[in-house]
C-alpha cells in the first residue's frame, strides 16, 4: 500500500462525503469527483473501485 494511494483515497473520501447529500448539480458533480479521486487510490493500491452509485450510503 502506498502512501499516495492512501492519502488520495482519504481526500476523495472526504470530498465525496462533504458533497453527497447536495441537490444543486455542483454538489453532486463534486461528488462525483471525490469518488473518482477515492477509486483512483484504491485502485494505486490493489482493492477494488466503488461500484455502487454516490450517495447511496452502500460502504
Amino acid at each position: 500500500m502506498s502512501i499516495e494511494g492512501k492519502a488520495k483515497e482519504a481526500a476523495g473520501y472526504v470530498k465525496e462525503e462533504l458533497n453527497e447529500h447536495g441537490d444543486t448539480p455542483e454538489a453532486r458533480k463534486k461528488a462525483q469527483e471525490g469518488r473518482d479521486l477515492r477509486n483512483e487510490g484504491r485502485v494505486e493500491d490493489g482493492k477494488a473501485p466503488k461500484t455502487t452509485p454516490v450517495g447511496s450510503g452502500a460502504e
